[in-house]
C-alpha cells in the first residue's frame, strides 16, 4: 500500500493503553515514566521474531531499548519490516561491527574543548546538554553517549560549556542538542536559555529534537511560553518517515510554530524504511502540511552495527533527482554526508551541470533536456 497524503487518515488514539485515563494519556511526564525498556515489556505487546529478541538481549550492554507507549502505537505489531518498528526494536545484526564503524563515526570527540560541547564549524558550536531522550532510535550517532547502557558515561557539564561559550566571541550559533533537551523540566530549560541569550555575541540559538515525534504531549501551553519569550528559536526535528505524521504531531508542531519557531526537518536515509521516492515524496509533502520545511536528508553515519540500516549514496542522489522539479522546492531536503572523521557535513547534489566553459554553462533540467545558460 503506497502512504496515503490525507490528514483524515493520519493516527489519532491511544491505542493499546485505551484504559489509561486521558489526562495521564496527555501528561509528558507519564509517557516518558511508562516507557518500554525491557525486553519482558516490549513482549507483552509484540511477538518478536528470533533476530528482534536477541537484539533486546544484546541492547542490554549496548545502547539501550526505550520506547514512550505513544510511539510504540504506532508499530505495525503484524509486519516486522514494519518502518516505524525497525527504528526503534533492535536487530541481533546490531552486534556486527564492519572496520569502517566507530562509535563516535563523525568526530566529535576530536572537536570537544569541554565535556558536552562540540566546536567544529568556526562561528557555532553544538552544546549536548542531556544524555537522555524518549526513545532511542537503533542508528544513534550518539550512542555512546546516551542511554549509559554502553561502558562510556556521559554527563554533561552546563556550567563550563556556558563558560567557553561566553569566552569564544566567535561564537554565534549555538544547537542545543543531546540525548533531547526537551526532556529538560521547563525551569532548567528557560533558564540554560536565559543564560545563553545574556551572552552578547550569541545570536542564534537552535533546538534539536525527537521529542515531538516520540511525544508530543511533551509540547505544553508552558512550553510554547517558555520559546515564546526566549526567542527568536528554531527547531530541527527529526521524521524519517510518513507513518509518524500523526495528528498529535500535527497539532504539537502547530503550537510551536504559533511560539513563534520556525521548524525544520532533518531525515536519516534508511534503507528499506524511507529509501524509495513514493515514501520520501510523501513524508516532505506531510512535513510541509505540519508548516516543517524539509532541510537535512542524512546518508546514515557510520555508527557501530548499523550496516543494516545504510543505504547506498546513489539512492540518496536519486530520491533528490526525482523530487526536483516534480515537487515544491521547498519539500526538496539537501542530501548531505557528515564526513567520517570531524570533515563537517558535504553537500551531495544530482550533477545537473552537462558542460562549462566558452562562455556558456550547458544544464541539464530535470525532464533531462538542455539548456544554455551564457557567461558573457
Amino acid at each position: 500500500m503506497q502512504p496515503q497524503d490525507n490528514r483524515n487518515n493520519w493516527f489519532k488514539g491511544q491505542g493499546l493503553w485505551a484504559d489509561v485515563p486521558p489526562n495521564l494519556w496527555q501528561d509528558w511526564t507519564w509517557q516518558y515514566k511508562n516507557r518500554l525498556t525491557t525486553l519482558e515489556q516490549i513482549e507483552k505487546f509484540l511477538s518478536l521474531t528470533p533476530e528482534e529478541r536477541a537484539g533486546c538481549l544484546l541492547a542490554r550492554d549496548r545502547l539501550a531499548v526505550a520506547i514512550t507507549p505513544y510511539f510504540f502505537n504506532l508499530i505495525d505489531r503484524n509486519n516486522p519490516a514494519c518502518p516505524i518498528r525497525r527504528q526503534v526494536i533492535p536487530l541481533e545484526a546490531e552486534g556486527l561491527v564492519s572496520p569502517c564503524e566507530s562509535a563516535d563515526p563523525v568526530g566529535e570527540e576530536n572537536y570537544s574543548p569541554v565535556p558536552g560541547l562540540v566546536h567544529r564549524y568556526p562561528d557555532r558550536v553544538l552544546f549536548l546538554v542531556t544524555n537522555q531522550c524518549a526513545s532511542y532510535c537503533r542508528y544513534c550517532t550518539r550512542g555512546r553517549l546516551v542511554s549509559n547502557a554502553a561502558e562510556h558515561v556521559f554527563l554533561p557539564r552546563h556550567e563550563a560549556a556556558l563558560t567557553y561559550i561566553a569566552n569564544h566571541p566567535e561564537v554565534r550559533d549555538v544547537l542545543i542538542s543531546g540525548g533531547d533537551p526537551l526532556l529538560l523540566s521547563d525551569a532548567r530549560l528557560d533558564a540554560l536559555l536565559s543564560r545563553l541569550r545574556a551572552i552578547p555575541h550569541v545570536e542564534f540559538i537552535r533546538i534539536g529534537s525527537r521529542i515531538p515525534v516520540f511525544m508530543p504531549q511533551r509540547i505544553t501551553p508552558a512550553l510554547c511560553e517558555i520559546f515564546r519569550k526566549r526567542g527568536p528559536l528554531w527547531m530541527s526535528i527529526h521524521v524519517n518517515h510518513p507513518r509518524e505524521c500523526t495528528e498529535e504531531l500535527f497539532y504539537a508542531l502547530e503550537r510551536i510554530s504559533f511560539a513563534g519557531v520556525p521548524l525544520g526537518n532533518q531525515s536519516v536515509l534508511l534503507r528499506d524504511i524511507n529509501d524509495n521516492v513514493e515514501t520520501m515524496r510523501s513524508l516532505v509533502h506531510r512535513l510541509l502540511m505540519m508548516r516543517v520545511r524539509p532541510y537535512y536528508l542524512y546518508a546514515c553515519d557510520l555508527i557501530a552495527g548499523t550496516a543494516h540500516f545504510r543505504a547506498q549514496v546513489e539512492k540518496g542522489i536519486e530520491l533528490v533527482r526525482a523530487l526536483r522539479g516534480y515537487t515544491s522546492g521547498y519539500a526538496v531536503p539537501q542530501f548531505v554526508i557528515d564526513t567520517p572523521g570531524g570533515g563537517g557535513k558535504v553537500p551531495i547534489n544530482p550533477n545537473y551541470v552537462e558542460s562549462q566553459g566558452t562562455g556558456r554553462i550547458v544544464l541539464r533540467n530535470f525532464q533531462g533536456h538542455l539548456h544554455e545558460y551564457p557567461e558573457k
